[in-house]
């Protein structure tokens, strides 16, 4: 594999939820320390399983793993961090200050914003701290910071005393507030990130066009920061040997080469890999090291790849209890990757052929939805949210309100954390909140909706529909924001979108605790690209499909109110007759 050839000390592997970074993480690990070099894999992923993977209680302490001699491991959780993060900067104020702005500053502290730095303040030692690591050759860490969390961390250090006189107002000050003490350590920690030399980030995807879009962006958002040396694993590719006598893994070979050839144009530098996609669950060390084994026989094998009996709702039962309001907020969220998009157009496809007006809109900059739909339905408009323009707007409101008394260093600062990533995903939500105005006379579908940081931010202390209430409380007079008709009902659902699997549905889970701390029910779950519900033929596929049916278990027992599962279909959803395949009714021979 191309990159582990000449590794540096540390190696980050990062991409979206369920792509294999953990499995890929791991194995080369592995691979490194048999090769005789003494390596620490560390996990910084919410969701980690490296224990699990290794048979072994690993947890947040340096752990050697008695089956792979010169290899240890480390789990970081985010979680633990973000609570010891909380802890250490509200202690102080506990009794001091009134009891609400306490509790504004600790939901301020709760969203992924907060975890994402904290998880960065726990590893940052692993970077900078010598005597630490001494002993290790390789660090190789499983989930990198994302460019969100080193750009907060690049914002300026004088926050704190610019805040106390009163001058700023920034979006991601709650998260930032603790880390003025140690923003040396910071600085070295993304030097030693940004030096080629020392660090590799490994990019991983899959052959999908959506996925390599997403991974593009990455690529070009942690460049632009100083990342520069990256490499590209594209996983879980379907050989062509196991596509014989099934249609359907003959149309994953076909659509797979199709997006391999449409590579992205920055994608097209980067030293590539490909890792075939494995019938089997990748814990052990036996699995991990057949995981970068370039063998081909694992395709073929039929044993143990026995049919699966499945049953689950379609997507067609949830799309008949959202027409028969006759029009409201239909909400699309979740990670990256899993099909957002094209379940959001034909969500709004079947409305609109029930002859319901519907507004389906996106600010996902790599939605193409008139690709998507290519084709036009009465009834149904389609509109785009630009994130740069309303970015850009936004940032002309701040300074023109908020920055028109500040002296020349005020101003700059209040410039410089309008750069931050938390402005863009409030600029998004104030412009769907002109669009959610709609949902009271049509349907108003939303692809890549407010994520639960969002929401966290705008909402942290109530700052706007609370003071709303206040001031009209005891008038008599009716008052609405869009935050509280995110959080009705009667007027909004939001659907969590996940894929079967085991870091998509656990991340889908704690998006879910982020919206409920918002105030935010959802509505239902929807499982995208099954495998099992397509009922497949190939060996390595019918094996896939057996390890789907605990995760579609843990969805319908464990996290949703209701929920659907949409098959993976042999060919690419685009188009409106393929769209409104997957909210067919379950039996209509899709």
């Amino acid at each position: 594999m191309r990159f582990l050839d000449q590794p540096p000390r540390f190696l980050f592997f990062t991409g979206k939820g369920g792509v294999g970074k953990t499995s890929l993480a791991c194995a080369s690990a592995v691979t490194l320390a048999e090769a005789g070099r003494r390596v620490l894999l560390v996990s910084t992923d919410p969701a980690s399983n490296v224990g699990q993977v290794f048979g072994l209680a690993i947890g947040n302490r340096i752990t050697a793993i008695p089956a792979v001699p010169n290899l240890s491991a480390l789990e970081i959780d985010p979680q633990d961090a973000a609570r010891a993060y909380r802890d250490r900067l509200v202690g102080p104020v506990r009794g001091v200050l009134p009891d609400a702005v306490v509790k504004g500053i600790e939901e301020q502290l709760s969203g992924a914003c907060a975890t994402e730095i904290a998880a960065f303040d726990e590893f940052t030692a692993l970077l900078t701290d010598a005597g630490l690591t001494a002993g290790f050759e390789h660090i190789v860490f499983d989930t990198a910071p994302t460019g969100h969390t080193i750009r907060l961390l690049q914002l300026p250090g004088a926050w704190s005393g610019f805040l106390e006189t009163g001058k700023g107002d920034a979006s991601c000050l709650g998260p930032l507030a603790g880390l003025e003490k140690q923003r040396s350590q910071y600085q070295a920690a993304v030097a030693a990130l940004a030096d080629p030399q020392r660090t590799r980030l490994v990019l991983v995807a899959r052959a999908q066009r959506a996925a390599l879009r997403e991974v593009a962006r990455t690529h070009e958002e942690l460049a632009a920061i100083g990342l520069s040396r990256q490499s590209l694993v594209i996983n879980g590719i379907l050989p062509s040997c196991a596509a014989q006598g099934d249609a359907l893994a003959a149309a994953i070979v076909r659509r797979e080469a199709e997006a391999l050839a449409g590579l992205p144009v920055a994608l097209r530098a980067l030293p590539v890999d490909k890792v075939a996609l494995k019938p089997f669950n990748l814990v052990g060390l036996d699995a991990l090291r057949r995981l970068l084994a370039d063998d081909d026989a694992d395709a073929a094998d039929d044993d143990g790849a026995e049919a699966c009996a499945f049953d689950a709702p379609a997507l067609s039962s949830l799309v008949d209890a959202i027409a028969a309001d006759g029009h409201g907020l239909v909400m699309l969220v979740g990670k990256g990757g899993v099909g957002k998009t094209t379940l959001a157009a034909a969500i709004a496809l079947a409305l609109a052929r029930r002859g319901l007006p519907v507004h389906l809109t996106t600010s996902d900059p790599a939605a193409h939805l008139a690709e998507t739909l290519d084709g036009a339905v009465d009834t149904l408009t389609v509109s785009r949210i630009d994130p740069r323009e309303e970015t850009e707007r936004y940032r002309r409101q701040v300074l023109a309100s908020k920055g028109a008394g500040l002296d020349a260093e005020g101003r700059a600062l209040l410039e410089e954390d309008l750069r931050s990533p938390c402005t863009e995903e409030i600029a998004v939500f104030q412009a769907f909140s002109r669009i959610i105005r709609e949902a009271g006379r049509k349907f108003v579908v939303m692809d890549t909706a407010p994520t639960g940081h969002t929401l966290l931010l705008l909402d942290a202390t109530g700052a706007y529909h609370r003071e709303v209430s206040r001031q009209m409380g005891g008038k008599g007079l009716h008052f609405s924001t869009p935050m509280m008709q995110l959080q009705d009902p009667e007027q909004t659902k939001t659907l969590i979108v996940t894929l079967a699997e085991t870091t998509p549905v656990l991340e889908a889970a704690r998006l879910q605790e982020d919206l409920r701390r918002a105030g935010i029910e959802p509505w239902a779950w929807v499982v995208n690209n099954s495998v099992a519900a397509s009922r497949p033929r190939a060996p390595l596929l019918r094996r896939r499909a057996a390890n789907e049916l605990a995760e579609i278990d843990a969805v319908a027992t464990r996290h949703a109110r209701r929920y659907a599962v949409v098959p993976l279909l042999d060919e690419e959803p685009v188009g409106v007759a393929r769209l409104l395949q997957l909210s067919a009714p379950a039996g209509t021979g899709v």
